[in-house]
């Protein structure tokens, strides 16, 4: 099932990446490129070759939706501070026609938000059929950091784990593709890249300082990013742990995982619902 347009790999992004019930994340090395054979120069030419495969099959399943089909896309990205997922959003997403993306960002909930289920702003957020929803942090931030911060008791974040598995099996019954992405970056480079923003004016705007106290707890968000992924990685929705201290690996990688759901969803040009042959005589006449 590997993109077509993606020459170097040899082995499907979908089962390099996978998680499944097994998966240790500490065992994961944040600078590897698994299933992939090529160097950064091959990465920026699969990227660029997978970019117009990616705007093609985007616009037939935006098309497709317009008429009635039923299928849509939710990429989730999760992951520390500067694991890059802001790079993924330009460089993957990006790269196809606005009018067919929804991006959403849940920082945190508002006064409004903290009143309903925490699920309740995610739902008004899903993709509608025919479009790529991206979720740049997620659903997840309530469980994972509402479990670092205490933010919630453990009996209620135990509740989420299962109310977030029946969530996402009702959004793929619906006709969702859901793909699950954990950025894994390593604490040294996730140093360097902070380290970046402050040494460069350029990149001021990007820093928080609330992300050096977030850094602190490095060791608790691994263990709650493995109970997360271990619960909710499902086969309808499952987990990908996408190595990122490689910045051009992990868009990569993330692209190859798009396209090869589009790939299997493979979304057809809908037919006209008039007379072509008739509209052309008539457009003639204009002519």
């Amino acid at each position: 099932m590997t993109a077509k347009s993606q020459v170097k790999w040899k082995q499907d992004a979908w089962e390099s990446l996978r998680a499944g019930p097994d998966v240790l994340i500490a065992r994961v090395d944040p600078h590897s490129t698994p299933g992939y054979d090529g160097d950064k120069k091959d990465g920026r030419a699969d990227l660029d070759a997978g970019l117009a495969e990616l705007a093609e099959y985007q616009e037939r399943l935006f098309a497709a939706g317009q008429r009635g089909g039923r299928d849509a896309v939710l990429l989730v990205l999760q992951g520390m501070d500067s694991a890059g997922k802001g790079g993924v959003v330009r460089h993957v997403v990006g790269g196809v026609d606005p009018q067919g993306v929804e991006l959403a960002a849940f920082k945190a909930p508002t006064d409004e938000e903290r009143a309903h289920d925490f699920l309740w702003r995610v739902e008004k957020r899903v993709p509608k059929p025919g479009f790529i929803g991206v979720f740049d942090r997620s659903h997840y931030e309530d469980v994972l950091i509402g479990r670092v911060r205490e933010l919630a008791d453990r009996d209620e974040i135990e509740r989420r784990y299962q109310a977030i598995v029946d969530f996402e099996k009702r959004l793929v019954d619906q006709g969702t593709r859901i793909i699950k992405v954990m950025l894994h970056g390593s604490y040294e480079e996730q140093g360097e890249r902070l380290m970046e923003r402050l040494e460069r004016p350029d990149k001021h705007w990007k820093y928080n300082p609330s992300d050096v106290d977030e850094r602190a707890l490095w060791p608790a968000y691994q263990d709650a990013y493995q109970v997360a992924i271990q619960r909710t990685s499902t086969d309808h929705a499952p987990w990908f742990v996408v190595p990122s201290d490689r910045k051009w690996y992990a868009r990569l990688a993330v692209q190859a995982l798009l396209l090869e759901a589009l790939e299997d969803i493979d979304p057809q040009w809908p037919p006209a619902d008039f007379d072509v042959e008739a509209e052309k005589v008539r457009l003639r006449a204009t002519m």
